[in-house]
Parts: C-alpha cells; sequence; structure tokens
C-alpha cells in the first residue's frame, strides 16, 4: 500500500508554493548526494544513533558520505521536511545506492546479513 500523504487538491491554491518549496534546498541536497554516493548518512549533531551508524559502516570499511542538519537544539525545520519527504521519523536516514534503508538499527541488520554488500555490487 502506498504511503498516506495529502492529495495536493485537498490544498488551498494559496499555499500550495508554499508546501512545495518548503526547505526544497535541504531536500535537493539530500536527493543529490543519495543519487551520487553509495552509501549515504543523514544525521544531526548529538545523536548517538547516527554516530553509530557511521561508527558500523567504517567497521565494516563501508565508505559512505555523511551530511549533518543541526543538532537537537538547531535546524529542526529542515530536519522536519525531511521526514516528511521521506516517511522516515528518525535520524539517521541511511540510503543506499539512493535507496532509504532505514536507520541505525536497520543498516547493522543488512551489514550482519550480508545484504549491505550484496546490495552495493561486492
Amino acid at each position: 500500500m502506498p504511503r498516506q500523504i495529502l492529495d495536493e487538491t485537498r490544498l488551498h491554491p494559496a499555499i500550495r508554493d508554499t508546501v512545495a518549496n518548503l526547505n526544497a534546498d535541504i531536500v535537493h541536497n539530500v536527493q543529490a548526494a543519495a543519487a551520487s554516493n553509495p552509501v549515504l548518512v543523514v544525521g544531526m549533531a548529538q545523536n548517538p544513533f547516527c554516530r553509530a551508524a557511521r561508527k558500523a559502516l567504517a567497521a565494516a570499511s563501508v565508505p559512505h558520505q555523511y551530511l549533518e542538519y543541526g543538532s537537537y537544539f538547531s535546524q529542526w525545520r529542515q530536519r522536519n521536511s525531511l521526514k516528511m519527504w521521506t516517511g522516515w521519523p528518525t535520524f539517521p536516514m541511511v540510503f543506499v545506492k539512493g535507496a532509504l534503508i532505514g536507520g541505525d538499527s536497520d543498516l547493522k541488520r543488512l551489514i550482519a546479513s550480508g545484504e549491505l554488500n550484496r546490495l552495493l555490487g561486492e
């Protein structure tokens, strides 16, 4: 079943541009980085799960790109735009070959099962 989002026809015409363009630069930046890097971790400062995901990738000798958007005290609106775009509620957001695979625990399961290497074509 597809993810539920409010249909554009249910938005008043006066706010459609605002909704469509809210923090679009952040979303485009993540889209571009996910498309151009085999593994992308999107995170935030002070979050132990973001650190753990990066540490797990390093331990598995998997190079990755890291984008950081603020901390618990800053840039929450930008991060919220990423959550709305992906539908993923937490950080980190880990992308493999452009596909969102989840967060820290999801990444660790893929590493442990060997699925990450298969996704990367290794």
